[in-house]
């Protein structure tokens, strides 16, 4: 089965600021220096393949062979930021807010790509899952939840103790998304 289509708008616009922030960067010397220190807090926390990428970029290289050999997340920041540069009005909205009905794909594939190896995909679920029990309510429960996600439990009842009724139709929806995302 093909990506969602949501999917990679949700990635890209996620990351919208970073990506504004690299073509702007690629335009501009000032913007350039401003964005190294921010590269750098990346790199720390684990996206080291990506700030390579993106330094290859800052540094004049366009081709699409860039992608070769990155995870979808970071194939799709890379491939923003270059469809970014050649025609700005392609770039993710830095202002939108992510629209939480497309929440459920976008943490199942990450979920997904975490139990199959993904090391930025499960420091992602981990540090989604930690925000997410700092919050309250049924963001609260699916962050605590995540962890049983990750060890294979599928069982709506179990995770949707606690929840609202919209918690509930997020987490069925999550459990629908990885039993696609794991048959394929």
């Amino acid at each position: 089965m093909a990506q969602l289509p949501d999917t990679k708008h949700q990635i890209s616009q996620a990351h919208a600021m970073l990506i504004h922030h690299v073509v702007q960067a690629c335009q501009n010397a000032d913007a350039k220096k401003q964005l190294l220190p921010m590269l750098e807090a990346l790199k720390q926390n684990g996206w080291e393949t990506l700030i390579t990428v993106i330094h290859h970029i800052l540094n004049g290289r366009r081709d699409e062979s860039l992608i070769n050999g990155l995870d979808e997340e970071d194939t799709v920041i890379t491939q923003a930021i270059l469809m970014g540069l050649q025609d700005p009005s392609t770039m993710p909205d830095p202002d939108q807010k992510a629209d939480p009905s497309n929440a459920a794909p976008g943490i199942a594939l990450m979920i997904h790509n975490a139990n199959r190896g993904s090391t930025e995909a499960l420091q992602a679920v981990s540090l989604m899952a930690e925000q997410m029990t700092n919050t309250h309510g049924d963001m609260r429960i699916l962050g605590g939840n995540m962890k049983r996600l990750m060890d294979g439990e599928r069982d709506a009842d179990i995770l949707c103790q606690g929840m609202s009724e919209s918690g509930q139709e997020l987490t069925v929806k999550i459990l629908e998304e990885l039993s696609t995302l794991d048959n394929q």
